[in-house]
């Protein structure tokens, strides 16, 4: 229990901003980061572009201006859209990190605050506990079995024991300098280092770029995103789709000329139709596709740290939950005492009268004080159940602060979740007490006393039995118990002072589970998601509130850490697979359930907070930190971060990362669909000895009008409202499974011949040959954009689909057809694209072979789904 009174005061906020200007805020310099310029230049830094810059530079100098120049300007208009992606993307991850920066408790005019690490300066007070990071360079002006792991600097993994004892250094000449050194190194700690066991007060007095890990940071390069396995992907099928569309090109280019076209201009064709063809954007619009799926998912309240989770997402199959703040309202409130052999309610009755009781429950007690509120509840900083252990016996400040005065902690032994106890040794005037609260079984088991109405009786087997029975009753009613109990005598430091201690009472709290948290249940079990619940609870306890959000029905779906802690590995996964709840459980266990899951197969998400919990969240394919009680630890370790520790977040999270997937889907469909077709146009003219059915300047505007904007429209598409009643992917998953390639393959093909067949319609009505190829282009572009539609839903035809549900994708197709129509039909852009006015009649013939395949394939899904 670290009171504020005891301790300096801190800095004042005055002083602390007068420092900050002095020496800067507390962060190590960003690696540099791609200029605006750079990310422009970039993308005109392919093979491709820089043969079809060339191919136009050549057809400028042998006298077609105007087709070079407008084609340079395509490629710039290109690269604007290419920048405009890619900066965005790289804003919104920069944002991304600068919201998951650590935060810390530090003394600041008399009173703890929590604040953004950023802002910490030197000289101010931080206090320390078990799993969080040390935020800068300094040294422990007090401690409490404080250890710290300073393997991110020197690499040795045994934790270091910090003593602030001899914090201030004796200058005399009695003191050696190995002495002096000795000291220093049992007392500092260096930012980024994690402070494993105990707690402490910690001076800052070096920061930022100063510190040693700001030296290290001068050393370290830049180190690139990590790809996303989606990503990865979808390159190597990039290379594979180049090899094959160069191919294509290179034949109809060669075939051309063998048929005596222009060398020049069959050479600029081919680089055209490669541009067109290639869908080098892909794995762009994946990554803003996936950064914007990010962005919705922040205002849900989950921050995804890692790119990739967003993949994995929706894969869960099983979501292992914490109960206490996730899937309750972490809003813990005594209702029962035990007490003298029997039970008291504590809204009709009160307990000013027991003060061993009192004293047991309120002394030992990690909570942090801060005198200067008013109201209780802001006066109190600290676990929930401890706050209301304190709330239980004090209504008002003073009164809590007054019974404070006067008791001092002289030695303590903190909670660890494998005793799951604390003891603390207080010294009142010239007398010490010993006092110890935690789980029941655990105190009961080492009480060889009972207090009952101020007399010490022996705790008889019958007696403990009967005091078992009440806490059963107690459990099954889902109250927490916290046990109590003292000694006054005998007090020997270490092991033995927790042995042959008097037992006082317990006191049973509820924390009512969520509302939104049923909702979710329900939508996880329609999903094929399976919720599970951990806790630390009593296996009773854990039962009452899984029943009650509907995650478990009977007894037999409860297995505790002590069963766990029974079998092997093996027969835990023989288990497991009924199993949804774990009571009773030390993180060590939560490692084990991650890995038994996941041997059967499952997908897993794990929520933690504890530094204990790293290990099963860094082991779990879903790593989920509590983003209110998580410890800096469990965040590193973290694929993402719920801001609200709520359970309902997470089921929304997987909702997206499923939408997100399907959204992926749509535009890989959409644009290798249109792909395909440009190039079967080009390809089956040539084969069946047809002109050219489109210029080389009319391909690249295909590729601009249609393939850009439209493709990341597609991306923040809204889901198909039966998404969540879908059974999960599997993780292994190809992103062209379920008969996408099918699809991409068949409809490509249909509009590529489509194409061909309008340019061979009005080679029947005799028009020259710029009618046919505008006619050729018109449906090219037309049924790309009503394909697009299509693209929205697997399952559904497109008279079963809200077309204006998604206001961007028809804006963005508004958008190419005010292109196409400019191109149409004002004079100078004619001139250019070579294109000609269309009548109605001929108008006619461009929907008819753009919307009949659209219109036969809506039909069949339309009959297929009744």
């Amino acid at each position: 229990m670290i009171q504020e009174k005891e301790l300096t005061d801190g800095l004042t906020t005055k002083e602390a901003e007068k420092r900050i200007k002095e020496f800067g805020l507390n962060e190590l310099k960003h690696n540099n980061r791609a200029s605006a310029l750079k990310i422009f230049l970039s993308q005109f830094n392919d093979f491709i572009v820089w043969v079809l810059i060339a191919a136009t530079l050549i057809s400028g100098i042998i006298g077609d201006k105007a087709d070079a120049v407008t084609i340079l300007i395509i490629i710039v208009i290109n690269a604007i859209l290419g920048f405009i992606q890619e900066f965005r993307t790289e804003k919104s991850l920069e944002a991304l990190k600068e919201l998951a920066a650590p935060t810390c408790k530090v003394l600041r005019d008399s009173s703890l605050k929590i604040i953004n690490s950023i802002y910490l300066t030197i000289g101010d007070i931080v206090i320390l506990e078990a799993g969080d990071r040390i935020p800068a360079d300094g040294f422990f002006i007090e401690s409490s079995g404080i250890v710290v792991d300073e393997s991110l600097l020197t690499g040795e993994s045994v934790g270091v024991n910090k003593d602030a004892k001899q914090y201030k250094i004796n200058n005399s000449n009695s003191k050696s300098q190995n002495e002096k050194k000795q000291t220093i190194k049992n007392n500092t700690g260096f930012m980024g280092t994690t402070v494993v066991k105990g707690k402490g007060l910690f001076k800052i007095d070096c920061i930022g770029m100063k510190t040693e890990m700001g030296k290290i940071a001068e050393l370290i390069q830049n180190i690139e995103e990590e790809k996303s396995p989606l990503n990865k992907r979808l390159d190597s099928l990039g290379k594979i789709l180049v090899i094959i569309c160069i191919i294509i090109c290179g034949i109809v280019t060669i075939m051309g000329i063998m048929r005596g076209h222009d060398i020049t201009e069959m050479f600029l064709l081919g680089v055209s139709l490669a541009v067109a063809a290639i869908p080098e954007g892909l794995a762009a619009i994946v990554t803003v596709s996936l950064a914007l799926g990010v962005s919705r998912m922040l205002k849900k309240n989950a921050l995804v740290r890692k790119l990739p989770a967003v993949e994995t997402l929706g894969c869960t199959s099983v979501i292992c939950s914490d109960k206490t703040g996730t899937l309750t309202q972490n809003k813990m409130t005594v209702k029962e005492v035990y007490l003298n052999g029997r039970i008291y309610e504590i809204e009709k009755e009160r307990l000013n009268e027991e003060r061993k009781l009192k004293k047991a429950l309120v002394y030992c007690n990690d909570c942090n004080y801060d005198f200067t509120k008013k109201k209780i509840d802001e006066a109190l900083h600290g676990d929930p159940t401890e706050t209301a252990l304190i709330n239980m016996f004090f209504h008002e400040v003073k009164e809590l602060e007054a019974f404070l005065n006067g008791a001092n902690r002289v030695f303590d032994i903190p909670f660890d979740s494998t005793r799951k106890m604390m003891s603390v040794v207080i010294r009142e005037g010239e007398k010490e007490t010993c006092y110890v609260k935690g789980a029941p079984e655990r105190v009961i088991e080492r009480c060889d006393y009972i207090l009952e109405n101020n007399k010490i009786k022996p705790f008889t087997y019958q007696k403990k039995k009967q005091v078992a029975d009440f806490i059963t009753a107690m459990s099954s009613r889902a109250l927490r118990c916290i046990a109590g109990a003292y000694k006054e005598d005998n007090l020997i430091k270490g092991e033995r002072i927790e042995e042959n201690l008097i037992f006082l009472g317990i006191a049973g709290s509820i924390d009512p589970p969520r509302e939104e948290a049923r909702d979710a249940v329900l939508k996880c079990k329609l999903a094929g998601i399976k919720p599970v619940m951990i806790t630390g609870d009593h296996q009773n306890t854990a039962l009452a509130i899984a029943k009650s959000l509907n995650i478990c029905n009977t007894s037999e779906q409860v297995m505790t850490g002590e069963e766990i802690e029974a079998i092997s590995d093996l027969e835990l996964e023989g288990k497991i697979k009924k199993i949804r709840v774990f009571a009773r459980v030390s993180p060590s266990h939560k490692l084990r359930i991650v890995r038994a899951f996941k041997k059967k197969g499952n997908i897993v998400a794990m929520t933690g907070d504890g530094v204990n919990d790293a290990p099963a969240i860094k082991e779990s394919d879903i790593g989920i930190a509590m983003g209110i009680s998580g410890t800096d630890v469990t965040k590193e370790a973290s694929s993402m971060i719920l801001m609200d520790d709520n359970f309902s977040t997470i089921v929304a999270a997987v909702e997206e990362g499923r939408i997100i997937y399907d959204n992926i889907r749509k535009f890989i469909r959409y644009l290798l669909s249109c792909n395909l077709g440009e190039v079967l146009t080009m390809f089956l003219a040539t084969v069946f000895y047809l002109p050219n059915p489109l210029s080389p300047i009319q391909i690249l505007l295909v590729n601009l009008a249609t393939d850009g904007l439209p493709a990341i429209a597609l991306g923040v598409d809204p889901p198909e409202q039966d998404i969540m009643r879908q059974l999960p992917r599997e993780k292994k998953e190809s992103i062209f499974a379920r008969g996408l390639v099918e699809k991409i393959v068949i409809r490509g093909s249909l509009i590529g011949l489509c194409t061909l067949l309008a340019f061979m319609a009005g080679r029947y009505y005799k028009m020259n040959l710029e009618t046919c190829r505008t006619l050729a282009l018109c449906t090219l572009v037309m049924s790309q954009l009503i394909h697009v539609f299509e693209c929205r839903s697997e399952r559904h035809s497109i008279f079963q689909i809200k077309l204006f549900t998604n206001p961007y994708l028809v804006g963005a197709v508004m958008i190419s057809i005010i292109l196409i129509c400019a191109v149409l039909y004002v004079p100078f852009l004619q001139g250019i694209f070579h294109t000609v006015a269309l009548s109605i009649n001929q108008w006619l013939i461009v929907m008819f072979f753009s919307g009949i395949i659209a219109f036969i394939n809506s039909v069949y899904l339309l009959i297929k789904s009744k």
